[in-house]
């Protein structure tokens, strides 16, 4: 029994070293085991972001933060409501430099139960992969930074500029509770920096192999309308041509078959060049000539890709329906949700113009479902922030490139552009291209390279900061 102790003791003193050895892309066991224990307290707090409630899990990240030796004075924890709070640390540096602002949100879309093979709340690991909602967005950065601020403190390490960290609420409704909006309105001294640090810019791979590594510094408007039509109803037995339903059915079909031109800018003509150098015969020429505005080849690489098709125009799609009150009776109203996403340099206006030509009947209102919002500018390309990204990158997946990318979906960073604080989404997080579940049934990532992600801001932050 005991030489079988000291071998178990020399197993894990050898484990250890090697994951502690320069060139090796993970931290250490117990910081590992740490990280996993905050991952898996994030995901099996229910943030969904209409159902649920962020406070919670801010209380236990502030808990955390507390425990390991922050002062309180440095710790707060508010928000719009009760049920969505926030909450912000600020970890003391020398003051050389402003604070970088490191950003990750702690809701997360609906999950329903019924529709899982397992309780999306329950954080699983299996076949390399974690699986829960959030498990990607964004619930990974969230606790890697929480790890990683813990880590830096048991460290004594003193960043050149104060580094300030923040997890909000409902970044993915955008509504009356966003976190990111109400800091910036009530307490902006508590998150303002020279830049922040945000989810948005992930690393693809494909098959295992990692093929670049991406900053986003811009993104696409979150744009989302309603379109209704009321009738007077009556008695499902005396039916008559005109049924809201059917009108918005055919409505709905006019939307489907709608095709927003394409447009570059100068991110998207430069990821389409980086990504010719990947593939090789005529989907490397095709993407080489879309950076060039070949209409032929945009048409190509559009119809070859989804994802490469949304980065290359405005798109818009119908999500949600309701319709009808009784199924003995006429409805008297039906709607339908479209959530567009609007390139950053064409106008909302527009948009929902061309849905009013595309619809052409004045009897479907066309209105927004939210407020109409505010569009952001793409951040500057900082040389210090793209050359840190440049050289981890490199120290740990050699020969990978850093991309800047467009993304095509929307995140808080928009507001923080807007409010002057230039906004960069890195994660360090790999996933595959051709399996992201982010918002879908079985939300997953890789535990590999979740852990590689770790290490990957660990040294980012410290490069950044020092």
């Amino acid at each position: 029994m005991v030489r079988q102790t000291r071998q178990k003791r020399a197993v894990a003193i050898l484990f250890w070293a090697a994951a502690a050895l320069p060139g090796q892309n993970v931290r250490p066991p117990e910081e590992q085991r740490m990280l996993r224990a905050i991952y898996k307290e994030m995901v099996e707090h229910n943030t969904s972001y209409t159902t649920g409630q962020t406070t919670a899990a801010a209380e236990a990240i502030a808990k955390r933060l507390r425990d390991a030796g922050f002062p309180a004075s440095d710790i707060q924890v508010d928000g719009a409501a009760e049920h969505k709070k926030n909450v912000v640390v600020r970890y003391r540096g020398t003051g050389a430099g402003k604070p970088i602002l490191l950003l990750a949100h702690l809701d997360v879309v609906e999950a329903k139960r019924t529709d899982w093979e397992h309780d999306p709340f329950v954080l699983r690991e299996e076949g390399g992969y974690f699986y829960g909602r959030g498990t990607g967005d964004d619930k990974a950065q969230a606790s890697i930074w929480l790890a990683n601020l813990i880590q830096f403190r048991k460290e004594g390490w003193k960043p050149g500029r104060d580094l300030i960290a923040a997890w909000t609420a409902d970044e993915e409704g955008w509504g009356k509770y966003n976190g990111v909006s109400w800091l910036l309105k009530h307490h902006r001294d508590w998150i303002d920096a020279e830049y922040c640090i945000n989810e948005g810019g992930w690393g693809e791979m494909s098959q295992g192999r990692k093929l670049m590594n991406q900053v986003q510094v811009s993104e696409k408007t979150f744009a989302t309308f309603r379109l209704e039509v009321r009738n007077p109803g009556g008695h499902s037995s005396v039916p008559v041509k005109e049924n809201a339903i059917y009108r918005l059915a055919q409505a709905i079909e006019k939307v489907s078959q709608m095709e927003f031109p394409p447009k570059l800018n100068d991110v998207t003509r430069g990821y389409f060049e980086s990504m010719s150098n990947l593939y090789d015969g005529a989907l490397r020429a095709d993407l080489l000539s879309v950076s060039r505005g070949d209409a032929a080849a945009i048409a190509r690489i559009a119809g070859h890709s989804a994802t490469w098709n949304a980065m290359l125009r405005t798109t818009c799609v119908a999500t949600m329906l309701d319709g009808g009150h009784a199924e003995n009776a006429l409805p008297q109203s039906a709607g339908v949700i479209v959530n567009c996403r609007v390139l950053p340099n064409e106008p909302v206006a527009a948009v929902e113009q061309a849905l009013r030509r595309a619809i052409a009947d004045e009897q479907v209102r066309v209105g927004f479902y939210r407020e109409e919002p505010a569009q952001g500018p793409a951040s500057p390309m900082r040389e210090d922030v793209m050359q840190a990204a440049r050289s981890v990158t490199s120290s740990m997946w050699q020969g990978v490139p850093v991309v800047p990318i467009m993304v095509m979906g929307g995140t808080d960073g928009m507001f923080l552009r807007n409010a002057g604080i230039p906004t960069y989404g890195i994660m360090g997080l790999f996933l595959d291209r051709d399996d992201l579940r982010f918002h879908g049934l079985n939300e997953r990532i890789g535990v590999k390279e979740f852990y590689e992600a770790q290490e990957f801001l660990y040294r980012l932050v410290k490069q950044l900061a020092r």
